[in-house]
């Protein structure tokens, strides 16, 4: 397994650090390959025997697979914690499922943890730690050989601290013992430039009780009315503009990578529902969808991994540690305006693949909140340009009061199966549900202006390419 050079540094880097202490963090940037390095670092621990067994931690089952993988190639030997396995991997949510004798392996061997994405582990004490951080606390900080916390996003949404980290002062921030951004990553080629587009318009009519408000752009809109940002995210209008950027952007990627896909992060499942509807019946795409609903979300993940289906549509399943190279496209219509959820979603596309046009683009809505994480992002690339496009006057008419009826949706028991095939039997959504759509349909609400992307392109071609 052939290491980057960030990987072998921050291998050296712990191996060293571990002679004085037993706790390591490291920051790489989402789609760095930290699984691949915290692989090679439990080999190299096991092979001068410091370590008997490796435990792994994540947030998720479809990341634990990953983790498996890379685990079991590396360390040629079984991965699953079964007898004569090197050691396991467990989701977060099962921790406190451990018994006391699994937590015993920690005293009588030499066990290294490794906690993926540790800004789930709240607490540096009992009295402010939630459930996860807790069983870290008391099971793990004094008794674990040596640990090493990986993340992507170093901080909660909360400001919460994080379980096993030092801050630093007088700011307090925390402290990670080795850092690789997302600058080094772009240069190095092993993640791609990122591209943000924020849509906007600048002629919003909103009537309330016969009074019309008119606003220059979403900002405005969402600073100075009533109208929420979900009333704008589940329009089926908004939605339908959204998407077609993000289709004409996917077609054009795939003009010389047609492995190229889209994910589309919804808002909840009804949302996801009525976008795949639009996406293959209006829109004529292929996609399918993966919820919290289905039986299998992690096969109907890998199917499409390696499919051509143009887009998966998420309600939160393709989040932090998700591995789809093929990805290079999203659009974010996601409730969650978290800096952390919103690194995160991004990451998802930043993943290099063989295309010799490693493009990433990422479409949402110029909401005051996510258009400053854009520009944050930015930030971390001092060597970036910024380029603002308007695109031509495009009229779009929403009255939220006229629409009586939603189009068929589609049920659990119609999910695509496995080899992902589109769906073909839609179902009437039920009336009560109609809520999670419709939930502000007392407004007029009128786009009269024309749309506008201003677009954030995180770092120069020519240097990306240097």
């Amino acid at each position: 397994m052939k290491l980057r050079a960030w990987q072998q540094t921050c291998v050296e880097s712990a191996l060293h650090l571990y002679q004085t202490q037993k706790h390591f963090m490291c920051l790489a940037t989402p789609g760095a390959g930290k699984t691949v390095m915290a692989a090679e670092l439990a080999a190299r621990l096991i092979e001068i025997g410091k370590v008997d067994f490796v435990f792994c931690f994540s947030p998720s089952s479809e990341v634990n697979e990953s983790i498996q993988r890379t685990f079991t190639q590396r360390l040629h030997k079984r991965f699953d914690g079964l007898m004569g396995a090197i050691g396991s991997v467990y989701t977060y949510q099962f921790m406190p499922s451990l018994t006391p004798e699994f937590w015993m392996l920690l005293k009588t061997h030499k066990v290294l943890v490794i906690m993926d994405e540790v800004h789930h582990l709240k607490g540096t004490e009992l009295s402010n730690a939630n459930a996860w951080g807790e069983e870290v606390l008391l099971n793990i900080q004094e008794n674990a050989a040596y640990t090493l916390a990986l993340s992507g996003t170093p901080w909660r949404s909360d400001k919460a601290p994080i379980v096993l980290s030092k801050f630093t002062e007088p700011d307090n921030t925390i402290h990670c013992d080795f850092i690789y951004g997302l600058q080094h990553a772009v240069k190095d080629n092993i993640c791609r430039s990122p591209n943000v587009v924020l849509i906007d318009n600048d002629k919003i009519q909103v009537k309330t009780n016969e009074i019309t408000d008119v606003f220059s752009s979403i900002s405005e809109l969402l600073e100075h009315s009533l109208l929420s940002y979900q009333a704008l995210i589940t329009h089926p209008q908004i939605i339908r503009y959204i998407l077609r950027q993000g289709i004409n952007k996917l077609s054009d990627i795939r003009l010389s990578n047609s492995q190229a896909g889209g994910l589309i992060v919804a808002a909840s499942i009804t949302h996801a529902k009525l976008i795949l509807h639009i996406l293959t019946t209006e829109l004529n795409q292929s996609a399918c969808i993966v919820t919290s609903q289905l039986k299998h979300p992690t096969q109907v993940i890998a199917s499409f991994r390696h499919s051509q289906i143009q887009w998966i549509v998420s309600v939160g399943m393709i989040s932090e540690g998700t591995d789809i190279p093929r990805l290079q496209v999203c659009c974010h219509l996601s409730l969650i305006k978290t800096e952390m959820h919103y690194r995160q979603v991004l990451g998802r596309i930043l993943r290099v693949s063989a295309d010799e046009k490693q493009q990433a683009w990422l479409f949402t809505l110029a909401e005051k909140t996510l258009s400053a994480f854009a520009y944050r992002i930015q930030q971390d690339l001092p060597d970036a340009a910024v380029v603002i496009k308007q695109n031509a006057p495009q009229e779009l008419s929403i009255n939220l009061e006229t629409r009586q009826t939603t189009p068929p949706l589609y049920t659990e028991h119609n999910q695509p199966s496995i080899d992902l095939h589109l769906l073909n039997e839609p179902t009437q959504l039920p009336q009560q549900k109609l809520a999670d759509i419709e939930e502000e349909n007392h407004y007029n609400l009128t786009l009269i202006g024309g749309f506008k992307e201003q677009i954030v392109k995180m770092f120069d071609v020519h240097l990306a390419n240097n």
